[in-house]
C-alpha cells in the first residue's frame, strides 16, 4: 500500500513536466499584435505568450510583450491576463529562449531593439549585469518590478 503514493505522485510530477508550455518556433508571416512587425525578423529580441489553450502570440521586442501582457483584452477581446500560460524571451547573449518570468531585464542601455528603446533580457543575473557595464545599462529589473506604464514610456 505504501508504494501506491509513491507511484501516484511521479506520475503527476512526469504529467506536468511532459506537458508544460514549450515556444513555439515562429513563422516568418507572423506579426506582432502590438505594432504588427514580423516577430521573426528580429532573433534577437523576439518573445511569446503562450496561453492555456495551447494557442500563442509573438512580439518584435519584450516592450511589445509587456504592453499586450498587462492588457491583453486590447488587442485580442478573448483573451485575458488570467489565460496566460506562460511568457518566454529570448536572452539576448546567447539567443536561446528562457523563462520570461524568471528573466532579468536591463533598462537604459546603448543598444535599441526594432522599436526603439528596449527592455533587453537576460536568462541571468551575470550576463545582465555584465551587459549593463558593456552597453552603459541604467536599471536591472525582474519580471514583476516592470510596471504597467513602463513599456509606454519607452515609445
Amino acid at each position: 500500500m505504501r508504494r501506491m503514493p509513491v507511484v501516484l505522485v511521479s506520475m503527476l510530477i512526469v504529467s506536468s513536466i511532459c506537458f508544460a508550455a514549450e515556444p513555439v518556433k515562429l513563422s516568418a508571416r507572423e506579426e506582432c499584435p502590438v505594432c504588427g512587425m514580423y516577430s521573426a525578423k528580429y532573433p534577437k529580441f523576439k518573445t511569446e505568450i503562450i496561453f492555456k489553450d495551447g494557442t500563442h502570440v509573438a512580439f518584435d521586442g519584450p516592450k511589445d510583450m509587456f504592453k499586450y501582457y498587462f492588457n491583453p483584452p486590447a488587442y485580442k477581446a478573448s483573451k485575458k491576463q488570467a489565460d496566460i500560460e506562460a511568457v518566454f524571451v529570448t536572452d539576448y547573449r546567447s539567443l536561446l529562449w528562457v523563462d520570461g518570468r524568471k528573466a532579468f531585464y536591463v533598462l537604459g542601455s546603448t543598444v535599441m531593439g526594432p522599436m526603439g528603446n528596449e527592455l533587453i533580457p537576460f536568462g541571468n543575473r551575470k550576463d545582465a549585469e555584465k551587459f549593463m557595464g558593456e552597453h552603459a545599462g541604467k536599471t536591472l529589473l525582474l519580471f514583476d518590478e516592470v510596471s504597467p506604464d513602463l513599456p509606454k514610456s519607452l515609445d
